[in-house]
């Protein structure tokens, strides 16, 4: 192989792998982010309110424990996340000014939850 293939296969190959590198890199500094856990049952919110840490980023553990649809809503943040019964996911909220940011049951619009950035 000529030194002109060489590079180009590494080149080829560099381009392959760090996509896959770049998630593993994501999925790594996710776990490394302050978690709160919410768990959804059939309409109640446990806890419905979540207090955070202004300024840095944040992950909330999502667990559908009910036996319908559950979907994390917050339109002021612009997340929302749907889980089926006995579902886990999460989402990642960006550094939040202090303040209040509402979130609720998209599926069961009585229960409501407050974030709590300080």
């Amino acid at each position: 192989m000529t030194g002109t293939r060489k590079i180009a296969g590494l080149a080829l190959a560099a381009a392959l792998v760090a996509p896959v590198a770049g998630l593993f890199a994501q999925a790594a500094h996710a776990e490394d982010l302050p978690t709160f856990k919410l768990e959804m049952t059939d309409g109640k919110l446990n806890p419905t309110r979540i207090d955070v840490p202004a300024g840095k980023r944040i992950k909330i553990d999502v667990r559908n424990t009910g036996k319908g649809a559950a979907e994390f809503e917050s339109v002021q943040l612009r997340k929302e996340k749907v889980l089926a019964p006995g579902a886990e996911s999460f989402v990642v909220i960006a550094p939040l000014d202090p303040g209040e940011y509402k979130f609720f049951d998209d599926f069961h619009q009585q229960a409501q939850g407050l974030i709590v950035a300080k």
